[in-house]
Formats: structure tokens, sequence, C-alpha cells
């Protein structure tokens, strides 16, 4: 598992010995906020229970103790924000954060992404969170709220329906102990998982690729090979993208190269210089195009020399040798055709007049 590319341990660091870790000497940029207290010891009953006013103005003499609560699955930055407003709500806040465990919050409202111990590890990272309250219970009471000597209870003012109320925090809103906190809009962890689900071949394909098999990400044979399909079809389509662009590139700079010699060949040059250049020019061409056409005329010529003198009978003459002598007898024979030809109109002739 730990040879696989891009992967790491499968166990989690939560799986670890919590005892050892916390012996370790923290520096640098760690040791800013070191991690929540966990279910820590309660302090003394309360002399007199605050009013807003006081927390405000901090005239009480001690931090004034603030209670958030919630699931925090997949613990995102608009967790983060809401437990920020908590911690600044007064100036001298002790901030208590209560997450709800596994069976509880699969019972209410659902499956989760990460485990109960998974959200309390995360929670108690935060740096606006000073004590974490493990397998906080649903809804808040008064018995609750004495047991961890809770001042007031922040979250956002919207009626939370759940459990069979209309508002679980109707009770502490009555009783003058709710301060109200701002909702992050646009990021939320049903946002998050939204943006999962719609880009679920994405996501397979990303995992499948860091090295996970499909066992592990819980896909059918089929499906794993529509992904790796769908990749080899981008990858194509990526690299025939990166070729046209090249290609239009080259070209681009090609026409631009053409241009400006174009428009360098006519610069400052006046009308009768263009057509002088011009003339030139063609007949450059025209006195290499009959140097060629000579050539190969006189190439035409041994060919067919080479080609009859192999395929010619013995003591017959070669058109390359003699070329006067048999030019004469040409010229002999066709003056032998004429003459006979001059006597045959003649005998005709003759023949017409004595029939006549």
């Amino acid at each position: 598992m730990a040879s696989r590319l891009g992967r790491k341990r499968k166990h989690s660091v939560l799986e670890d010995d919590h005892d050892n870790s916390a012996n370790e000497v923290v520096t640098g940029v760690a040791a800013f906020k070191r991690p929540a207290v966990k279910n820590s010891p309660k302090p003394p009953p309360r002399e007199k229970k605050l009013t807003i006013e006081e927390a405000k103005n901090d005239t009480s003499g001690r931090p004034v103790r603030v209670y958030a609560d919630g699931i925090f699955d997949m613990f995102h930055s608009g967790h983060a924000r809401a437990l920020m407003q908590a911690k600044n709500v007064f100036p001298n806040v002790y901030l208590i954060v209560g997450v709800s465990n596994d069976e509880m919050t699969h019972r209410l409202k659902g499956k989760t992404v990460m485990t109960e111990r998974e959200r309390y590890d995360a929670i108690s990272h935060c740096r606006y969170v000073d004590e974490v309250i493990e397998g906080a219970q649903w809804t808040l009471t008064p018995k609750f709220l004495e047991e961890h000597r809770i001042d007031f209870c922040a979250h956002d003012d919207l009626p939370y329906t759940s459990a069979g109320q209309e508002d679980v925090y109707k009770m502490v809103k009555d009783a003058g102990m709710f301060v109200a906190t701002q909702r992050t809009e646009g990021i939320s962890t049903s946002d998050v998982i939204a943006r999962i689900v719609r880009n679920y071949d994405e996501y397979i394909r990303r995992n499948l690729q860091r090295g996970y098999s499909r066992k592990e990400l819980n896909v059918s044979f089929v499906k794993e090979r529509q992904v790796r399909a769908k990749q080899k079809i981008h990858e194509i389509r990526d690299k025939i993208e990166d070729k046209s662009h090249q290609i239009l590139q080259w070209w681009e700079d090609k026409s631009r190269e053409l241009i400006l010699d174009f428009l360098s060949l006519f610069n400052g040059q006046s009308i009768k210089e263009r057509q002088v250049r011009v003339r030139r020019r063609v007949k450059e061409v025209q006195e290499r195009s009959h140097e060629a056409l000579t050539r190969w005329e006189e190439r035409s010529r041994e060919f067919v020399g080479d080609f009859l003198r192999m395929f010619s009978p013995p003591g017959l003459p070669y058109p390359d040798e003699d070329d006067d002598d048999i030019d004469d007898d040409h010229e002999e024979h066709e003056a032998e055709d004429e003459e006979g030809e001059e006597e045959e109109e003649g005998k005709g002739d003759y023949q017409f007049a004595v029939t006549s």
C-alpha cells in the first residue's frame, strides 16, 4: 500500500497512541497554538449569571465561557469562521466546542464522511478553540449548561429544526444566553459533498491514478474500464489541442515572415525598378528552364540510342553513328518516291486521253 505513487500510510494518525504524541516538544509555527483540551475538569460553580453588558465590558474578572456545538464533518473554512466569530464575540472568551458522536449523528442527521475521532481531532487543532467536549448531547438542557459552567451559546440565528423540535436553541434564546454568528455563504459540508458527487468520475479517475484500487473506491470493473477509457480520450484530446496550437503558432510565424519579406522586396523602390526586377527574375527562370530542357533532350537521345543499340540486328547503323549518311539515304528514298508518283500521274493522264 505504501509503495503506491502518491499514497501515504493507510492507517490514520488518530489510531496512534495520543499519550505518546502529547509528550512531543512542539516548536515553530505549531507552537503558536497547542491542541484544545478535551473534556477538561469543570470549573467551580459561578457566583452569579453574567449579562451580555458585563461580558461586552469585561467587568466580571474572568473569561466568558462561550459554547458552540456542531457535527463539523469535513472541517472547512465555514466552520473555522463560525468558531472565530464565537471566540471574538466578547473581549475575553474561553471557547468550548461540543462535537456530537457518530451514533447520534447518523441516527438524527445522516451518514458522515469523517469518523467521530477524526472530527474531534480536527476541532482540537483549530486555533480559536480552547476546549472540546466529545460526544456532546444533541439538544441543550439547563443541566448541561450548568454542568459545564456555560455563560452563552453561539450559533447562527436561523431556527435549527431537529429531534422533533422547531428550534433546538429556543431555550437559550429565551434565557438571554444566545449570541448570533453569521454563516459563510457558498461553503458547507453539503456543498463540498455535492461537488464530489457532481464530479464523481473525475475524482474516481484521480484516485485511480494515485494508486487506489477499484475495490477501495467501491466501483465495478465496468465502471473502472469506462473511467480509464475516458482518461485516455482526454489525454489524446489534450495532445491534439497542443499540437494544433503548435501548428497554428508555426503558421502565424511563417505568415509574418512572408509578409515582411514581401514588403522588404518593394520597400523604397519605384514602379519602374520593380518591373525591371521582376523581368530579371522571369528571365532567370526562363534561362534555367531552357538549360534544364536541353539537358533533358540530350539525356533522352542518349537513352534512346542505348535502347536501340541493345535490340537492333548486327550491322545496322545506330542513330549516333553516321547520322549524316542515314539522313542522305533518307533523302534519296524520298526523291525516288516522288519520281514514282509523277510517273503514275502521267500514265493516268495518257489513259484518260486515249479513252476520250
